[in-house]
């Protein structure tokens, strides 16, 4: 690996221009097919095997008519203080707010007169009513045309006098979010590779290659959307994942390539052993994000697996760009820039008799040892410390996860939103009105020879739970062989009592199953928010144990070692627990709600769990894996444990420390965020982040390898047989006479 690697890197410095022209014709290629193919299709939520998605496509067949996986809107008005909804003049405003919500759109299937089912639409006070717009297309297929009529309509019954406000998945969600904190994130990026590097061209690399990298990954999701189904959300992950590695790839290439210059390497040199190393390293440590990543199959969510998957091969470009487009751009940099200190004088023209001898008598000299730096002083502390720094550590980061214990998983709903949105205000209302269970209608879809019969008798048996609020009466379709019963639960949608009224009634269906041959099923947007949260915590474990596994195997291999990869994996777990823990203690139990405008708390995101897995994962690995293959490098090349360790904190603490803070500055803009759920994101980003670099891989790692000394490198000798050997050191690049000085004339090096 580390000899390819390295003839690929030289072959790319010298073929610079070649290699520069190819990339950009792909990138310039990519984006034409992008912007020539058709647009990508609507988002489409489904999940095989669930009971509520069978439901769902029954109502699809049996009730083609119904749109059942159209868009809806809930319109809510309220009267003036004091007076009813159903007084004549209030009557008027609402019936003509229902006339134009039936005719604003031609993706309008019709609006309901709340008049018509006063005991279902109108309040028992009075003053309160609503009627339900459905559309004929999806939500994410509701046009700009259709949301501003929907807006329009609403206004326009607000300024008569009523409060009306509006939601449902038809309802348009602010997309302005995200602008800000992605500004911070880049703008403090920048600030950590200028001084990092020291001079504005290197650290404006690490940030060329990374755009380039997920510019054409996004191109080819795009150009490929229509063809695999991939929606314009599916570059989500992939974008936020692929700026992150990249970046992480060339800078840790472009330190090395600039560390093997101070060391006296020519430039095509520098660039082949920087690719045989560093590189070694980048395509491992990617290897192991797109494990993490192509593993979100296992979830068995279509639209988590496209998302997987994209960014799977985004993560991938990243990787080639790293080993190809970043040694080609180091070819064209100045010498002095990309030389650290700027203290190395090259010539053109090759060195006098006098200047060789100079250079011989220089070279003679015993080197100089390199001078120690914040890093290497860390692991020196540790490795006289170890037990300290690995009980504080540990113990620091179990308290942190103490409240993971307590997590509560659910779905983002309009109760969890900012009150300052219409969607907030209409689930508040009809919340005071109509009870809280409202907002979270289950349905029920009965087959039988009768099904009207044997939806009557269903729905009188799941009247008698407690947990039920009311039960519509049954609607047959034509044929009678499929029939619907709505039921309204007596508490919220995200609450645990009614994920457990859903396992009653589904209980309950079972038996009357059995009694008259019918097949009844619970579905519904609350049942279908149950249903995904229950398969994520099936699929959790699976995931969690493909994703460790195969990752341990890379490292295994990678390191020529059990325990690396072992404590690789257990500090990992360790990170992810203290993360969940804190994401436990400010968005579900409210502390420092109020710090980071926190407006409300509750359950954790479903997804927060598997998304944290996949990205920390990812982003962990590649710091173990940057970190700890130089001082694997240093142990093979005949240093002792101890050396190798502040040898490895040396020469890649700085790039580590810096690659973790620029992912935290990315994260962490998302904090400053309006919607809550953003806000969990970025904030359970940074933080695992922040453990994971600086407690995990900084502190935890370093105390355990000066505890196990020479062992940490053991491997059975049956094994070492066995794993095929990959040279991530660059053990073979000198044996093969890859670094050897270059012959050719130019930029000699002269002081």
């Amino acid at each position: 690996m580390a000899t390819f690697l390295s003839r690929l890197g030289r072959l790319a410095f010298r073929r610079r221009g070649v290699t520069l022209l190819l990339w950009l014709l792909i990138f310039g290629g990519m984006g034409f097919a992008a912007s020539s193919a058709p647009t990508p299709p609507a988002d489409t939520f489904s999940m095989p095997g669930t009971e509520s998605q069978e439901a769902f496509d029954l109502l699809t067949e049996k009730f083609p008519d119904a749109s059942a996986d159209g868009a809806s809107a809930r319109v809510v008005v309220r009267a003036p203080e004091g007076q009813k909804i159903t007084a004549p003049e209030q009557r008027a405003v609402v019936g003509r707010l229902v006339a134009e919500l039936g005719k604003s759109s031609p993706q309008v299937v019709g609006a309901a007169d709340p008049y018509k089912t006063p005991k279902i639409s109108i309040s028992e006070d009075g003053t309160t009513a609503y009627t339900v717009v459905t559309y004929k297309v999806p939500a994410m297929e509701v046009s700009d045309k259709a949301h501003d009529a929907l807006d329009a309509a609403v206004k326009k019954a607000g300024k008569a006098g009523l409060t009306v406000e509006a939601g449902g998945d038809a309802v348009k969600i602010d997309q302005t979010m995200g602008g800000t904190g992605e500004q911070i994130g880049i703008l403090v990026s920048a600030i950590v590779l200028i001084l990092t590097f020291g001079s504005m061209l290197a650290a404006g690399m690490p940030l060329i290659t990374a755009l380039i990298g997920v510019g054409i990954g996004i191109f080819g999701i795009t150009a490929l959307g229509s063809t695999l189904g991939l929606s314009g959300t599916t570059s989500t992950l992939a974008m936020m994942i692929g700026l992150a590695v990249g970046i992480d790839y060339a800078l840790f290439i472009v330190s090395r390539f600039r560390a093997e210059r101070v060391e006296g390497q020519g430039p095509e040199e520098s660039a082949g052993r920087a690719l045989g190393t560093a590189g070694s390293a980048v395509v491992f440590a990617g290897l192991t994000v797109i494990v993490a990543l192509a593993g979100l199959a296992v979830v068995n969510v279509p639209m988590l697996t496209k998302m997987g998957l994209a960014a799977a091969g985004t993560v991938a470009v990243s990787v080639l760009v790293a080993i190809t487009l970043v040694p080609a751009l180091l070819g064209f940099a100045p010498v002095k820039v990309m030389a650290r200190k700027g203290r190395l004088q090259y010539a053109v023209k090759p060195l006098s008799e006098r200047g060789q001898r100079k250079a011989a008598k220089r070279a003679a000299k015993p080197a100089k040892k390199d001078k120690s730096n914040l890093g290497s002083r860390w692991a020196s502390y540790v490795l006289r410390h170890p037990v300290a720094v690995l009980l504080i550590g540990v113990v620091g980061l179990g308290t942190v996860a103490v409240p993971a214990t307590s997590l509560e998983l659910g779905l983002p709903g309009e109760g969890s939103m900012s009150t300052e949105t219409t969607q907030r205000r209409a689930y508040d209302m009809l919340s005071e009105s109509f009870g809280p269970g409202f907002n979270g209608p289950l349905m029920i879809t009965v087959q039988a020879e009768d099904a009207k019969k044997a939806a009557d008798s269903a729905g009188k048996a799941f009247d008698r739970n407690p947990g039920v609020a009311s039960v519509s009466p049954a609607t047959a379709n034509k044929a009678n062989d499929t029939a619907i019963i709505n039921i309204i639960p007596k508490t919220g949608p995200t609450e645990k009592k009614t994920e457990e009224l859903v396992r009653e009634l589904r209980d309950t269906a079972g038996g009357l199953e059995q009694s008259n041959g019918s097949q009844i099923l619970v579905t519904g947007q609350t049942a279908m928010f149950i249903d995904f949260s229950q398969t994520l915590d099936d699929a959790l474990l699976p995931y969690l144990s493909l994703v460790v596994g195969l990752a341990f195997l890379l490292l295994m291999v990678v390191f020529r070692s059990v325990l690396v990869p072992l404590k690789a994996a257990l500090g990992f777990l360790l990170s992810v627990a203290a993360a969940l823990g804190a994401v436990v203690a400010v968005f579900q139990w409210g502390w420092l709600a109020d710090v980071l405008g926190i407006e409300q708390t509750g359950p954790i995101m479903s997804t927060m769990p598997i998304f944290m897995i996949g990205v920390v994962f990812g982003l962990a690995m590649d710091y173990e894996v940057f970190l700890v293959s130089r001082m694997r490098e240093s142990y093979v090349h005949g240093a002792s444990p101890a050396e190798a360790v502040v040898d490895g904190f040396r020469h890649g603490g700085r790039v580590v420390a810096a690659a973790a803070v620029i992912m935290m500055s990315v994260f962490s803009g998302f904090i400053v965020e309006d919607n809550d759920f953003v806000k969990m994101i970025g904030f359970a980003l940074a933080i695992a982040v922040l453990f994971d670099a600086f407690i995990v891989r900084m502190s935890i790692v370093p105390a355990l390898f000066a505890l196990l000394g020479k062992s940490a490198w053991w491997l059975p000798k049956w094994l070492d047989r066995l794993l095929p050997r990959v040279d991530v050191e660059g053990e073979k690049l000198d044996q093969h006479g890859q670094c050897a000085p270059h012959s050719r004339p130019e930029r000699t090096l002269v002081g």
